[in-house]
C-alpha cells in the first residue's frame, strides 16, 4: 500500500503553498489525526481525517487520493473531502460582516489635516470605548 509523508501531501493538494509551511505547521502540533500531533514525516494512509488549524481556522480533511507531486487545483480537489463544519466555514464570514468600506473623500479637498485625522479617529473609535 502506497504512503506518503503528510507534509508532502498537504502541499501537494494546495492547502498549504509551500512544503516549507506545511512542515511548520506539522512541527508547531498544528496538523493532527484525532488528538495526536503529526510530524511532517509522518506516513499518511488513505481514508484518514486530518484536523488542520491554520490561519486561524480549524479545518478538517479527509485524505482519498495519496498524491506526492504538486498538482493543479482542479486536479487536487478530488484528492480529499473537505469536512470542515459549517460553522468554521462560516467564521470569516461573520468576522468580516459589519466592516466599512474603503474610506472616500470629496475630489478635491486633498488629503486629511493632522487636525482632521485626529477627529475622524476619535469619530471612529467612539462606539468601542462607550
Amino acid at each position: 500500500m502506497k504512503k506518503v509523508r503528510v507534509d508532502k501531501w498537504l502541499w501537494s493538494v494546495r492547502i498549504f503553498k509551500s512544503r516549507t509551511q506545511a512542515s511548520d505547521a506539522c512541527k508547531s502540533n498544528k496538523v493532527k489525526i484525532g488528538d495526536s500531533n503529526l510530524k511532517p514525516s509522518h506516513q499518511l494512509e488513505g481514508g484518514e481525517l486530518l484536523l488542520v488549524r491554520k490561519n486561524g481556522f480549524n479545518m478538517q480533511f479527509k485524505v482519498i487520493t495519496l498524491i506526492d507531486k504538486r498538482v493543479s487545483a482542479t486536479l487536487a480537489q478530488p484528492c480529499y473531502e473537505n469536512q470542515t463544519p459549517e460553522s468554521e466555514m462560516k467564521k470569516y464570514s461573520d468576522w468580516y460582516i459589519g466592516k466599512a468600506n474603503a474610506e472616500m473623500r470629496e475630489k478635491g479637498t486633498g488629503r486629511p489635516t493632522k487636525r482632521e485625522r485626529r477627529e475622524l479617529d476619535l469619530w471612529k473609535n467612539e462606539d468601542f470605548f462607550d
